[in-house]
């Protein structure tokens, strides 16, 4: 750890001395001064400093600064959500990376993050500052105007910064006072944060995971019904994330046959088959810097599994009809409806790739499960309709919006949007009302005393069957499987009680 600092055994010591020092810190203030001011003496810098995301991990403030010597005092002001204009620290804090450079003024480099001097800044080292968890919580930062190599204190200056966290969080859980509460996980409590409508619980804790790993390289794994919104979550990360000036790309896996979706994801050389005139970039390629969502994941062959799976751990791609790799820097967001632990258990999906994926995998809630969010939704939609057809907006009768909150929507997000089109289309005069909504209510009758065990039982038998053919789209294989029948039973049972295939998608 010590080979590429002048003086091993002196720096060693001094950096000994540091650890025995913080670890008597009395407060947070102090704590945090003093580790900047030890940074200056350890790596010799004339500036350092020290940023910490806040409890959402949307913003990254500056919490110490150390410049010739003194510590400076700050205002509590923190750099915007996507740090704009601050791509070193982006860079840094995004992808776990150690950023150190030695030319610092003849680079096209931004560093409007450093205090303005007469003498130009010629040394940076950037080092992730990371927590018991394994996960990045902040960054520290050394600079000097002279040029000097500065590779040599990432470790032991990185190993310092996170005993500091550790530090930090100890004396905030002891100076709580006695009987004080664990405050509660701060959580974006509505749209604004992330362009998602919905108050609801289910949705507050939607919100609190993409907090997490919005300023994260973990790749997510979008899971959720037909029609819960996946896209629009995957949507929501790339564009409050640091990555937002890049292009954000989406592949549906079940869309094209395995062939032809290998050379659209990995690209392909002139000549690599029949067809292919001239060279062509997939959309790994396209994506370089941004983020590619790789929709039903779950019906991605299993011979293109593997090379995801070496995208994923290597960082690295080659075209069809190329011998030559090259590396790549995509954020990749994976979703399914299906059950990728199931498949695992068939034989559909490689299980060291869906542990991949897996990495941080997010819920979504199905529409019924979302209390209250039905008629934010549904307003937000009609809005967005009326805008679209260049007509004044329209009123809602209380008889709508007790049509749409007693109705169970296994469409989801996705049902609910193109049922308040339709009744805006509908609509002659000014006023939503309840026969501009076409609902399949699969309501058991009221009076059920004259009908005998059977009878009773086939209504409930097929609600079901309803509402598994609903949420899969019409797709009988998918029903099937979800229902855990053979396909052959399943038709059976369509038959004998009178479900119309017809009325489905598939």
């Amino acid at each position: 750890m010590f080979t590429q600092v002048p003086q091993p055994l002196v720096y060693a010591e001094a950096l000994l001395a540091q650890f025995a020092s913080l670890s008597r810190a009395a407060d947070g203030a102090a704590l945090l001064g003093d580790f900047v001011r030890g940074l200056a003496e350890l790596s010799g810098c004339e500036l350092t400093q020290l940023y910490l995301l806040d409890a959402t991990h949307t913003c990254l403030g500056m919490n110490a600064e150390c410049l010739n010597g003194i510590l400076q005092p700050r205002e509590a002001a923190s750099l915007p959500a996507d740090f704009n204009g601050e791509q070193l620290l982006q860079f840094a804090l995004c992808q776990n990376r150690v950023v150190c450079l030695g030319e610092l003024s003849g680079s096209l480099h931004e560093t409007s993050f450093l205090p303005p001097q007469v003498r130009p800044w010629q040394s940076l080292l950037c080092v992730p500052l990371v927590n018991q968890r394994k996960a990045v919580e902040g960054l520290l930062l050394c600079a000097s105007h002279r040029h000097i190599d500065l590779q040599g204190f990432a470790d032991s200056l990185g190993q310092l910064g996170s005993f500091v966290l550790g530090q930090l969080h100890l004396l905030q859980r002891l100076r709580r006072p006695v009987g004080e509460s664990l405050p509660t996980p701060v959580s974006v409590p509505s749209a604004s944060g992330y362009g998602l409508i919905g108050k609801s619980s289910a949705m507050r804790q939607t919100y609190s995971l993409i907090s997490k790993v919005l300023h994260s390289p973990y790749t997510v794994l979008l899971r959720g019904e037909t029609g819960t919104g996946k896209e629009v979550v995957a949507r929501a990360i790339h564009d409050c994330g640091p990555r937002r000036s890049q292009a954000f790309i989406v592949q549906n896996c079940a869309a094209f046959p395995e062939n032809l979706l290998e050379s659209e994801l990995f690209g392909y050389r002139k000549g690599a088959f029949t067809g292919a005139d001239r060279d062509r970039a997939g959309l790994f390629d396209a994506a370089n810097g941004g983020t590619l969502l790789l929709d039903e994941i779950g019906d991605m062959p299993l011979s293109l599994q593997a090379k995801l799976l070496r995208v994923l751990q290597e960082g690295e791609i080659r075209p069809l009809g190329s011998n030559d790799t090259h590396k790549i820097d995509v954020r990749i967001i994976a979703a399914t409806h299906r059950d990728l632990a199931v498949l695992v258990s068939e034989g559909k999906f490689r299980e060291d790739l869906y542990y991949r994926l897996a990495q941080f995998p997010i819920e979504l809630p199905a529409l019924r499960q979302r209390e209250g969010d039905i008629l934010d939704l549904a307003r937000h939609f009609a809005e967005k309709a009326c805008a679209f057809l260049q007509r004044d907006a329209v009123r809602w009768s209380d008889a709508a919006l007790d049509h749409l909150a007693g109705y169970n929507f296994p469409g989801n997000v996705r049902e609910l949007k193109g049922l308040v089109e339709r009744a805006v289309l509908l609509c002659e005069g000014g006023e939503l009302l309840a026969e501009h909504f076409s609902l399949r209510m699969e309501t058991m009758p009221e009076d059920t005393s004259g009908l005998n065990l059977r009878e009773r039982l086939e209504q409930v038998e097929r609600s079901l069957l309803l509402d598994c053919l609903r949420k899969n789209d019409g797709n009988q294989t998918l029903a099937a499987r979800e229902l855990g029948l053979p396909r052959r039973t399943l038709l059976y049972r369509l038959g004998r009680l009178n479900i119309n295939l017809g009325d489905f998608d598939g």
